[in-house]
């Protein structure tokens, strides 16, 4: 038995389709001939331009704009729009386009409503999902999981598990995404002996459960400190034909290194090979992490060191590991060197990655390369918190970098972020006292 249920029956072997011998020739040009080249697809300008506007305002603008100038918009350009409109939460103004799309009879594809289910939240989904043929669109299981994932992620589970149990009736087959989120619903409220079951009816109505099932269960069970039974399903896997992968790993090893085995997991790593899988970031980054929240950062450099001598190329959640720790002992400074070390070699920051490694430098008082990562933080698109930009106009103004201040409070203003009780009262006994770059600075405060 599976999850300590009743006897499962076993499910057919996947079904492998192979070449049977027979080549697929191509007619050879006449001498002389040049070949056709492939077409190119034909970009349509208003998409093209659309993708580079960062204000939505201005997007629906300039989608009106290539209107009135004769441009007629087809599908691409209103997917393009709506995207932009519904990431900036503009959700009158997606409806509106909706509803026009709907009174030009066209044609809309799935995956634009799929999108669109992300941002609208539960009801809307479910309303939208409702009006899909409203909008010459078939729905598919691709839509129907898509809603139900989105419900089961926003504590909807009961309104989840009613869609479920009308699928047929809906017309749709559930697949193997459809009882993974199924899975993963039941296991967010605890329910073992559910899941278990959605895992059996997976077996008796011969629908393959895939890696992403097994993790599922063996990371409920490795958060419960259940080992035994997180191992003996990976040994399930196996016997089923299924391969166990990084993640179902370093769940593995994360829950070793609950229970302070870290030795195990340590080698329950480097044991991963002999079984198929070659250990990636994901799987350091768990060993990396239980060292650094028991004060270790020394170890953890040496586990980057280690990744690079197999060369295995560290991602952003490797390095934020490292930076994390490094600036809760006060080594901010080091943290920006690491940023740095990053960048040359290729690897992105994301927002967390600037954010720790200002807010690190603020703590210890570095406000001059605070306000340099800042920089580059603001250039990649990335924003501090608010506790961040206050924490630098003051720092900057004790340590006596006006200019500095008032570049961090342009910002501000440029981004809406409120100036706090603590720091207005701060900058105006630094006003009482300070003589220099006072007029420049209360200039922008009174602007702002």
């Amino acid at each position: 038995m599976i999850c300590g249920r009743r006897k499962t029956i076993n499910p057919n072997p996947l079904l492998h389709y192979a070449n049977n011998g027979s080549q697929f020739h191509t007619q050879k040009p006449r001498p002389n001939e040049r070949p056709t080249p492939p077409k190119l697809r034909r970009r349509i300008p208003f998409v093209t331009e659309v993708k580079t506007v960062e204000d939505p305002e201005e997007a629906l603008s300039l989608f009106h704009r290539y209107k009135e100038q004769g441009f007629r918009h087809y599908y691409p350009s209103y997917a393009a729009l709506l995207y932009k409109l519904a990431r900036s939460r503009m959700f009158e103004a997606v409806e509106t386009i909706l509803a026009h799309m709907k009174d030009t009879d066209m044609q809309c594809r799935e995956s634009v409503f799929i999108a669109l289910f992300q941002y609208y939240g539960p009801q809307k989904a479910v309303e939208l999902f409702n009006r899909m043929p409203q909008f010459n669109c078939v729905r598919t299981i691709q839509s129907f999981n898509a809603l139900l994932n989105v419900l089961v992620d926003n504590d909807r589970f009961d309104e989840a598990n009613d869609v479920f149990g009308r699928s047929y009736e809906m017309g749709f087959r559930p697949n193997t995404v459809t009882f993974n989120i199924m899975t993963k619903g039941w296991l967010r409220k605890g329910e073992w002996g559910k899941a278990c079951e959605v895992f059996d009816e997976m077996l008796q109505k011969r629908v393959q459960p895939s890696v992403v099932t097994y993790n599922s269960l063996i990371g409920f069970l490795c958060r419960k400190g259940d080992l035994d039974k997180a191992m003996a399903l990976l040994e399930d896997m196996g016997q089923k034909g299924r391969r166990a992968n990084e993640v179902t790993y370093a769940l593995l090893m994360e829950g070793l290194c609950s229970v302070e085995k870290y030795d195990e997991a340590k080698k329950l790593m480097f044991d991963m090979a002999y079984h198929g899988c070659k250990p990636q970031p994901v799987n350091f980054g768990v060993l990396m992490n239980d060292l650094g929240k028991r004060g270790k950062v020394e170890e953890v450099k040496s586990l980057l060191h280690e990744m690079k001598k197999r060369r295995l190329k560290p991602d952003v959640v490797t390095f934020n590991i490292l930076i994390n720790y490094l600036c809760k002992e006060g080594k901010a400074v080091e943290a920006y060197k690491v940023l740095f070390e990053m960048q040359i070699g290729g690897c992105e920051p994301n927002a967390a990655t600037y954010r720790m490694v200002v807010d690190g430098l603020c703590r210890i008082g570095d406000f001059e390369i605070g306000l340099n990562v800042l920089n580059a933080m603001l250039t990649s698109r990335h924003c501090p918190r608010s506790e961040t930009f206050n924490c630098l106009v003051v720092g900057l103004l004790k340590s006596g970098n006006i200019d500095g201040a008032c570049f961090v409070l342009e910002q501000m203003e440029k981004r809406k972020v409120e100036f706090d009780l603590g720091s207005w009262e701060t900058i105006i006994k630094f006003a009482c006292i300070e003589d220099k770059g006072v007029d420049e600075l209360m200039t922008v405060l009174t602007s702002s």
